[in-house]
């Protein structure tokens, strides 16, 4: 059984079940809801996930998707497209082991922000 939640501790979930698609998407609306330059996901059938603690907040990020997220913190936690209604794709950073799950592949690799933008040497 998977476990995690927001960074704050009001939500929490359990997710069991295999873990599939595990990948990090570099889509604009990705990056834009977690502000961040790509997100990495996982998903499990809906049937295996479910909040064990706190509501999160649901928006239609798109008329294909709703996402949830910590109404205190702001973490993102789900993704749940329209076009897949048997399954909800997980933040894995979310995860309280991440390390758990690692993404296999990467998706939207046409919207990658630039290399440049990336890399930046370590500071001292």
């Amino acid at each position: 059984m998977l476990k995690g939640g927001c960074f704050c501790g009001h939500v929490r979930y359990e997710a069991g079940g295999k873990p599939f698609h595990a990948t990090i998407c570099h889509c604009s609306m990705c990056r834009r809801v977690a502000g961040a330059p790509m997100v990495a996901w996982f998903s499990v059938p809906r049937a295996e996930f479910r909040i064990v603690a706190g509501t999160p907040t649901r928006f239609a990020s798109s008329e294909r998707a709703e996402r949830t997220f910590c109404p205190r913190c702001g973490t993102p936690l789900t993704f749940e497209g329209r076009a897949h209604p048997n399954e909800v794709d997980i933040t894995i950073a979310s995860l309280d082991a991440p390390e758990a799950v690692p993404p296999a592949d990467q998706t939207q690799t046409a919207a990658r922000l630039s290399m440049r933008l990336l890399i930046l040497p370590a500071r001292s």
